[in-house]
């Protein structure tokens, strides 16, 4: 799999070359990490932090309030860790401080050991001290205390000369518990596939920002098929998971699909398809996700109404129920123009509907038995999506903001993960 990189450097994406030289200023790292978003994680290093000279903390946190960020860079303690867990970040990334006592603070699935190294000497302190330490020698010993390693070849960063695939596959037989991600030379696909075969991922940067290696072929890299037209099966679902429907892909429409940020597919009648072109039910591309086999892809989309299937319904199933339909139904009394639905009358009356709300909420903070809890539960969640409309607030973005939370980490909570 692939992992897109922003180095931050005075609050600009860079890449350097060897970790001195800076060889590409890319400028604002927002536009950077949205386009890199389609990928799933994206890698955000603070090089002036691991250098200590300095910080780019406030343009960090903005990564993170947006995007699933695995944060590193002059991370040197638990409670630094800690910090950025708090603030969202998917996992944090720890070098210098990636020790034992350290990391016995920290919940092992949410932090990456950095083994940054120059021909297999670890260095640390943004790569300019030498350890002494072989990779070898010291991910043994972390294995069973992180959830991954980043192992960095420093003699290769930057450099477009290709990684070290036969040294990589070596050290990933040392990791029984921790999944490895290799940075450092990668610069073709035939390499992310090849470490991706060996059951690890790969991070990228200047491969992708030259633009030598397009992040759709980034991506892409690990699939393979059985289909006699190569073809990739892919399942269009909207920002909830919700499965609207299958489409096929090829390098071709995935290539635009990225390009555009839409849902572009490969159809068998018509070649390149843009959904929604022709109709108006068009989708904005979110993510991009592979399979566990690398054999069929999953579209993250923002459907545009009337809906995905061609019949003008949600899905290809006609199946919408639950607050699926509610949600529609409540969306469409909201549009209309004339009707005296008690949804329209509770949108029109923001005394009525507060009053609702606190009412159905005791109602079932009360409840006496399951069936009773139930239809409480079922009026308190039309009169919120009621209030949520009002708002101009979906299910998807309700969703979105449980998610940001549940990547808030406090340490008192750190069990329920919320």
């Amino acid at each position: 799999m692939i992992i897109p990189s922003i180095d931050v450097q005075n609050g600009r994406a860079v890449q350097l070359v060897g970790g001195k030289t800076l060889a590409i200023d890319a400028g604002d790292p927002q536009p950077i990490a949205e386009a890199f978003a389609l990928a799933g994680e994206i890698a955000v290093i603070d090089l002036d932090a691991a250098m200590g000279t300095g910080d780019n903390t406030q343009v960090i946190r903005q990564l993170v309030s947006k995007y699933r960020c695995r944060v590193g860079g002059g991370i040197r303690s638990s409670d630094q860790a800690w910090e950025w867990l708090d603030h969202g970040a998917s996992k944090v990334i720890l070098g210098t401080a990636a020790t034992p006592d350290v990391l016995s603070k920290l919940p092992r699935e949410r932090v990456i050991a950095a083994l940054d190294a120059r021909e297999g000497e670890i260095h640390v302190k943004g790569w300019q001290e030498a350890t002494g330490k072989r990779i070898e020698d010291e991910l043994p010993k972390l294995d069973a205390l992180v959830g991954g390693f980043l192992i960095t070849f420093i003699e290769s960063e930057g450099r477009m000369q290709g990684t070290q695939l036969k040294y990589a596959e070596e050290l990933a037989k040392l990791a029984s518990k921790a999944r490895i991600t290799i940075a450092g030379g990668i610069s073709t696909a035939a390499e992310i596939a090849a470490l991706d075969r060996a059951g690890m991922d790969s991070q990228v940067g200047m491969a992708i920002y030259k633009g030598d290696l397009p992040l759709s072929s980034a991506i892409a890299a690990p699939l393979l098929s059985d289909r006699p037209d190569g073809l990739w099966p892919t399942v269009v679902c909207d920002e909830l998971g919700r499965a609207l429907g299958l489409c096929y892909s090829n390098s071709a429409s995935l290539a635009e699909a990225c390009k555009s940020k839409r849902g572009v597919y490969h159809s068998r009648k018509r070649g390149l398809w843009i959904k929604g072109e022709s109709s108006g039910a068009s989708q904005e591309l979110l993510r991009i996700d592979l399979d566990c086999d690398r054999d069929c892809l999953r579209f993250i989309v923002r459907q545009a109404e009337p809906g995905f299937c061609h019949h003008q319904t949600r899905n290809c199933w006609n199946d919408s129920d639950g607050l699926s339909l509610l949600e529609g139904t409540i969306l469409s009394r909201s549009q209309a123009k004339s009707g005296d639905s008690y949804t329209q009358r509770l949108l029109s009356d923001p005394d009525l509907l507060r009053s609702k709300l606190l009412e159905e909420a005791g109602e079932l903070a009360d409840a006496p038995n399951l069936d009773n809890a139930i239809w409480e539960a079922a009026d308190l969640l039309y009169f919120a999506m009621v209030a949520m409309r009002r708002s101009g607030v979906d299910l998807a973005a309700a969703a979105g903001e449980l998610a940001r939370r549940n990547r808030e980490s406090k340490r008192s909570s750190v069990q329920e993960g919320y």
